[in-house]
């Protein structure tokens, strides 16, 4: 997802940041919807050239995504309405960027969907960190005799 967007926006400044693989319980097709939406909206709301950082964390019985800029962020009441279908913090960019207020209502589902939660963290003139949690799957060890343990 981070290379596409690089792809997509050239000069943009997109840094991954992932110690170490994490594995989530989760539709790989629904995965790759949520976090497109999140680096897409990052993209599209910050002005040209703001770096977007996307890290990946595992804390206990999760797995953690955050997207994070550097943008003019939301204020408390845009925040807390960004997850509500069809609401746009700034009509007159969303207008000349497109969308209509569905994407993050949509990525919020799907991760209720899969048992996690998107939450923001903003604040105006501070940027906005999106962060997607999802359970990690169920670990297993396929040996000589097969799988041993749970089947994710």
């Amino acid at each position: 997802a981070v290379q596409q967007a690089r792809i997509v926006a050239p000069g943009r400044p997109i840094t991954l940041k992932a110690a170490e693989p994490v594995i989530v319980d989760a539709d790989p097709e629904r995965l790759r919807q949520i976090i497109d939406n999140l680096i897409s909206n990052a993209i599209k709301h910050t002005p040209h050239g703001t770096p977007v950082t996307v890290s990946v964390t595992s804390e206990p019985g999760s797995g953690r995504l955050t997207v994070a800029d550097r943008g003019p962020g939301m204020t408390p009441e845009q925040a807390s309405r960004v997850f509500e279908r069809f609401y746009r913090t700034d009509g007159a960019r969303t207008r000349a960027t497109g969308g209509a207020g569905l994407g993050l209502a949509i990525a919020a589902s799907l991760a209720a969907a899969h048992g996690g939660e998107i939450t923001v963290d903003t604040a105006p003139g501070r940027g906005a960190a999106f962060h997607l949690c999802l359970p990690q799957a169920e670990t297993f060890q396929v040996t000589a005799t097969g799988p041993q343990g749970q089947l994710p």
